[in-house]
């Protein structure tokens, strides 16, 4: 993140997951809804370490080709020649600078902005912080840990009111047993 400010500089767009093949060729578990320009040919990506924080010193890699495979992609990257230098970056992330991101439609949100928000119910009693996202379906959950001990909410509209990405505060109006599970 840059100094005084919880906006990161990042963002992570994929995983690194193996290598494929012999010719440097590496299987990337795609982290973004537009891996096609995310991963288009020519274009620089930060390689990151294995918790998605940027190297010191920075180290660039462009894409030189790519392809969709199943549900990921398979990514040829500038100076990954063989298999060996693939699987020295297996496990590690792929970033882009956040300002290289695409443009938000209205109402759409990074999962960062919802890290660490505060959640609390409609009548203003604080539930906790939210720890984690997760990518499920047929909603994405909130990991929210609170005295009362971690919850799971159901990020939909029926349950989460109202988001201040600026506030980082989260308002919901949760469905009786929901929190004592």
């Amino acid at each position: 993140m840059s100094a005084g400010s919880d906006r990161p500089e990042w963002l992570v767009v994929g995983q690194i997951s193996k290598p494929h093949g012999n010719k440097g060729e590496v299987l990337v578990w795609p982290l973004t809804d537009s891996p096609e320009a995310v991963f288009a040919e020519g274009r620089e990506l930060l390689l990151g370490d294995r918790e998605g924080a940027p190297g010191d010193p920075l180290e660039k890699l462009a894409v030189q080709a790519r392809r969709p495979y199943k549900r990921a992609w398979l990514v040829t990257l500038a100076g990954i020649e063989d298999r060996n230098a693939a699987e020295e970056i297996a496990g590690r992330y792929l970033l882009i600078p956040i300002d290289e991101a695409e443009p938000r439609e209205e109402g759409e949100l990074f999962y960062h902005e919802l890290l660490g928000a505060e959640v609390v119910r409609t009548d203003g009693s604080v539930v906790g912080r939210v720890r984690e996202v997760y990518d499920t379906e047929p909603a994405h959950l909130l990991e929210v840990k609170g005295e009362g001990g971690i919850h799971l909410i159901p990020f939909t509209s029926q349950v989460v009111k109202e988001v201040d990405a600026g506030a980082r505060r989260i308002v919901i109006d949760p469905p009786d047993g929901l929190l004592e599970l």
